[in-house]
């Protein structure tokens, strides 16, 4: 397996480490629920270097990420970050991503660990008829995601940069804790609010231990791959391999929003993509919350009143916040309707749910 840079501290923190994505990774450190809290009421810490990073370069730089995503990518001004994804050329998804724009000609794209090779090997083979410049930085570089209501407060005592006139979906490139060329990114996967922090490997020791006796005094926790997974759940926001995958459109997991059908952008899949919003899909994905007690999990099956199966969990947990269970699944689109009534198969049991909007909370 491979290892980030902070793998001996998670260690010395008494984490549970678990294999995922080919890493060797901290699931939890204190517990989920405690850790999850934790965040959305402080602040909290997570390694999420094993995520991926590519660079894409050069004059016909835009030309390729326009033609390999969904979004509209020409729209970014510099300092700016958008959310994407790759359509796979039948109609499924090879990845969902962030693109930030450095420069007129200097891109990059933020993809998810496990799906690393397989999106700089698509990038490569779509960039044959274009001839951007690719690097693939993901080796190099490791990511700090500092989220939670006191994030700003802690890493403002660690920079000058003034961190309140970063706008949401903005990043800057400054120096924090004394490591010079620090991507600061306000994004993050919790809904808690918080920045993401891109470093060189050799500089991220030092950065998260300087954030933590920064946050010593206010709640600062490092948190597992289990919370992680729990907080944006409660958001509603999708994860790869889960919620959406190379069998599942953007149009069906509503991410309708991030594709862009514009006359002067000709991207993968855009006739298909195209054809879903005009036409509707069969399915749709939706999230739910219990009403009978119960916690749904990953391929459970969703049924209606009469015992047909009409779609299947993707997600589900029982929310932290809310101490309900709550999950996503993509249902019949006769069911989706916000109070439509569906039923969970748990333990061979039919538990009662019904169909709400995201965020949960």
């Amino acid at each position: 397996m491979k290892k980030t840079a902070l793998n001996g501290i998670h260690r010395q923190l008494g984490a549970k480490l678990v294999e995922f994505a080919g890493f060797d990774m901290p699931v939890e450190y204190s517990g989920i629920v405690d850790e999850h809290l934790n965040v959305r009421n402080n602040a909290g810490v997570f390694d999420v270097s094993h995520m991926g990073e590519i660079w894409v370069k050069g004059p016909k730089a835009l030309d390729l990420i326009q033609k390999i995503t969904s979004n509209d990518a020409s729209v970014l001004k510099i300092g700016k970050v958008q959310y994407s994804c790759f359509p796979n050329g039948k109609g499924g998804i090879v990845d969902d991503i962030l693109v930030y724009r450095f420069d007129i000609e200097k891109y990059l794209l933020v993809v998810n660990a496990s799906n690393t090779e397989k999106d700089w090997q698509w990038c490569v083979e779509n960039n044959k008829l274009v001839g951007a410049d690719l690097e693939n930085g993901s080796d190099n570089i490791s990511q700090l995601a500092v989220q939670g209501p006191n994030a700003l407060k802690i890493l403002q005592k660690l920079t000058l940069v003034e961190l309140s006139n970063v706008p949401y979906y903005s990043f800057v490139v400054g120096e924090m804790a004394g490591i010079n060329e620090v991507i600061i990114s306000n994004t993050g996967y919790t809904g808690a609010g918080g920045f993401e922090l891109y470093v060189y490997n050799k500089d991220v020791v030092s950065l998260w231990n300087a954030i933590f006796e920064a946050g010593k005094d206010m709640g600062i926790k490092p948190i597992g791959l289990g919370a992680r997974d729990t907080l944006r759940l409660e958001m509603g926001y999708c994860l790869y391999g889960n919620d959406i995958d190379d069998s599942t459109s953007p149009i069906e997991a509503g991410l309708g929003w991030i594709t862009k059908f514009l006359p002067d952008k000709d991207f993968i899949d855009k006739d298909i993509l195209l054809q879903q919003k005009r036409i509707g899909v069969s399915r749709k994905l939706c999230a739910f919350e219990m009403i009978d007690r119960g916690i749904p999990r990953h391929d459970y099956p969703i049924f209606d009143a009469a015992g047909l199966q009409i779609g299947t969990v993707t997600s589900g947990t029982n929310s932290p916040v809310l101490k309900v269970g709550i999950g996503m699944g993509y249902v019949n689109i006769d069911y989706s309707k916000l109070g439509d009534e569906i039923f969970i198969g748990v333990r061979n049991k039919m538990l009662k749910a019904k169909i709400t909007k995201t965020p949960f909370i």
